[in-house]
């Protein structure tokens, strides 16, 4: 079976737990997903069977957009539930100043990823290391915040939206926010992924994968027995000419090629529509 579709992860279990469900439920054992939530984390995952699973770099899977409740004073290593040591009884805030602070995440971020987190050290996860104890330091990373908004603020609970880059970090956005705020304390209490680029939940429909696709289509002008039977393909007989990667429109499957240096190589062949 093909198929490419978006489905809802709830919290409490992995991807990958998540990911042996769904090839039971759908009798498949061939499958992936792209863009890891773990399993604190609820929300839109894109899944592919069959041939789709090799379609995922080539989707338009941002920006990303994430709805998060921070905890103020709630202290963890984890930044969220998984670990609170202690929770510290705060003074409210005014709606205002939590506004101003949740939009002055707008912009380009440096910061250090939670050590509870899936980037490797030397081979191993970061999270493996900080519950064995490990001691280890994280480079700082950059990640585009594109847009954020204050959903609501019943002290001590502040739930705001985020629309960022491929790998930003929401946890550390909390933490930021709670910095910001003057505070030593905060944690997730709550975790969502609302999207991934164009990819919403919609009961598992599967999505039509020339519709989905984050590459220009091209126009093979040749012998179509060529894109049929995996031939060598000729530049003069495309109708972009251009360097970049593209994909054929072949009726019932597609193919997608990297044009380089004047020369055409499949990327992927002959990916059937369903």
């Amino acid at each position: 079976m093909n198929r490419l579709f978006v489905a809802y992860k709830p919290t409490g279990i992995s991807s990958n737990f998540f990911l042996s469900r769904l090839k039971r439920k759908y009798n498949d054992k061939k499958a992936g997903f792209s863009g890891t939530l773990d399993p604190f984390a609820k929300g839109v995952l894109l899944i592919g069977f069959g041939s789709h699973t090799k379609l995922f770099r080539f989707l338009d899977k941002t920006p990303k957009t994430y709805r998060a409740t921070l905890w103020l004073g709630a202290a963890s290593d984890s930044l969220d539930t998984e670990m609170i040591e202690k929770v510290e009884i705060l003074e409210e805030f005014s709606l205002e100043k939590i506004e101003e602070v949740v939009k002055s995440l707008e912009g380009e971020l440096e910061y250090e990823p939670p050590i509870f987190s899936a980037k490797r050290i030397n081979g191993q996860r970061a999270y493996d290391l900080a519950r064995a104890g490990k001691e280890f330091t994280l480079n700082k990373i950059n990640s585009s915040i594109y847009e954020t908004k204050l959903i609501s603020y019943c002290h001590p609970f502040v739930t705001f939206e985020a629309t960022v880059s491929e790998g930003t970090y929401i946890r550390s956005l909390g933490r930021i926010i709670t910095h910001r705020l003057g505070l030593e304390y905060g944690s997730l209490s709550a975790l969502e992924r609302l999207c991934e680029g164009q990819f919403r939940f919609d009961e598992e429909k599967a999505l039509d994968i020339k519709k989905s696709l984050n590459i220009p289509i091209n126009f093979y002008l040749g012998d179509s027995e060529n894109l049929k039977y995996g031939r060598v393909l000729a530049l003069e007989d495309l109708e972009i000419q251009e360097d970049g990667y593209y994909w054929l429109d072949n009726g019932d499957n597609i193919s997608i090629i990297n044009i380089e240096n004047q020369t055409v190589k499949y990327e992927l062949g002959r990916i059937y529509t369903c």
